[in-house]
């Protein structure tokens, strides 16, 4: 496998051969840590089943990852020294990074997490890295990982970057001059926040990834990619930690307590499609156990539920396929965000008013179409929901239909022709998607 790149526009990913490259991913933090070999290997086959084409995991894991040895018994590094990584444990990593190959999947690589480098937040820690260590620590997974193509690199680990840039940017180059070659590189920050707010500009920096996090539902995705998505220079950016499904809601931050609810398949699909269609290169999908592969003999991290087994089977990891499927159906490149094409959208609620706002923000639909007005999409978050969308942004008759999020097929909705038409989603649901092709 070769490591996909950004495309010509500067928007998007795409293969060594120019072709388009949807990453569609699974956050599986603790797979280094946690799981044994026949463990990777199942995880690896359902997820590669379900459409997924990248698995984000972590070398030094957030889970006490320098004190508590991996299932194989073995510890990351010698006297917790970022220049004397154990051989053992990274053999183990290696033969996880080429089953991945072998499934056909790519890895998402955080070489640590944010808690290894920034301290001076939560987390276990304990705080080991600098700048000369840090360039260190690269080299050597950079060396160590030259010849696997199926790494997309992946720097922090939700901590934000500020006061700490000269460490990941010695720890980035690090990589780079281990490789002998560019590769594909990305920074992930904490809740509400985007890599562009510290390192948009910094060279290595080649995508952004924004967390929008679990708090609550309906978070303005679409503000957070629309902002990225205009800055300069152009870089692609993806939603990198959206709400987990079957992570509790917390909106008034109770320690996570599931006293509101769990994030369902319908909050998955709502800020995958509305990050894609204003603008991002792909998604990232989680699961709150899985990405902890919870068991019996794991301590539980903020109430998670069913165990990794039976989470890997949730619906909403099975639905995403069609969102990836849905976008490389039809021309790629040429895609853009385009509010403009839905017509008298209601204006935002003040924000004092957090009952209308959370009404508003549920229902708020997004519009991507071909920027030569070959097609268009709009996502409806609602069932019965009406909307009225400028045909004109297209070429030449429209061809209507309904695209179901949840199993992909599609329903007509008729021939119309250039101008303002209102739609009516179906009132099974609650969410689709209208599709708009060109005559």
């Amino acid at each position: 496998m070769e490591s996909p790149g950004v495309s010509a526009c500067g928007r998007f990913l795409c293969q060594g051969d120019g072709s388009p490259f949807f990453l569609l991913g699974d956050t599986a933090w603790t797979l280094f840590q946690r799981l044994k070999r026949g463990e990777v290997e199942h995880y690896f086959k359902v997820r590669k089943k379900q459409g997924f084409n990248t698995v984000l995991a972590v070398v030094l894991s957030e889970m006490d990852g320098l004190r508590v040895p991996n299932a194989n018994g073995h510890l990351p590094l010698l006297g917790e020294d970022p220049a004397r990584p154990n051989e053992y444990y990274f053999r183990f990593v290696d033969e996880v990074v080429r089953m991945a190959a072998e499934t056909g999947l790519y890895i998402g690589l955080l070489p640590t997490w944010g808690d290894k480098v920034d301290g001076t937040r939560w987390g276990i820690g304990p705080q080991i890295f600098n700048a000369g260590n840090a360039r260190v620590y690269g080299q050597f997974l950079g060396r160590r990982y030259r010849g696997d193509g199926n790494i997309i690199w992946v720097m922090g680990g939700d901590r934000p970057a500020a006061g700490f840039e000269g460490i990941w940017n010695a720890m980035a180059e690090g990589i780079a001059e281990g490789l002998g070659r560019r590769g594909l590189f990305t920074y992930h920050p904490w809740g509400g926040h985007s890599s562009s707010a510290w390192l948009h500009e910094a060279d290595w920096l080649d995508m952004n990834l924004l967390q929008s996090g679990h708090v609550r539902p309906d978070e303005p995705v679409w503000d957070m990619v629309s902002r990225d998505y205009d800055r300069l220079p152009v870089k692609p950016v993806l939603d990198g930690e959206p709400n987990y499904e079957d992570h509790p809601i917390n909106p008034f931050a109770r320690k996570w307590q599931p006293d509101f609810g769990r994030f369902t398949d319908y909050d998955v699909r709502k800020q995958a499609y509305r990050s894609v269609f204003s603008g991002a290169c792909g998604h990232v999908y989680g699961h709150h156990s899985v990405w902890q592969f919870l068991g019996p003999d794991r301590e539980p991290v903020n109430f998670p539920m069913p165990a990794w087994e039976e989470a890997v089977l949730r619906p909403g990891a099975s639905q995403l396929v069609h969102l990836k499927e849905l976008i490389l159906s039809r021309p790629y490149a040429s895609r853009i965000p385009d509010q403009g094409m839905l017509v008298d959208l209601p204006p935002a609620p003040a924000e004092g008013d957090g009952a209308a706002l959370a009404v508003w923000r549920a229902g708020h639909p997004c519009a991507t179409r071909c920027a030569r007005g070959a097609y268009g999409l709009v996502y409806v978050p609602l069932a019965g929901q009406a909307v009225r969308v400028d045909l004109g942004r297209l070429s030449g008759r429209v061809r209507a239909s309904w695209f179901d999020p949840r199993n992909g097929k599609t329903f007509p909705a008729g021939e119309h022709a250039n101008g303002v038409v209102e739609f009516v989603s179906p009132v099974a649901g609650p969410d689709w998607v209208l599709v708009l092709d060109g005559v």
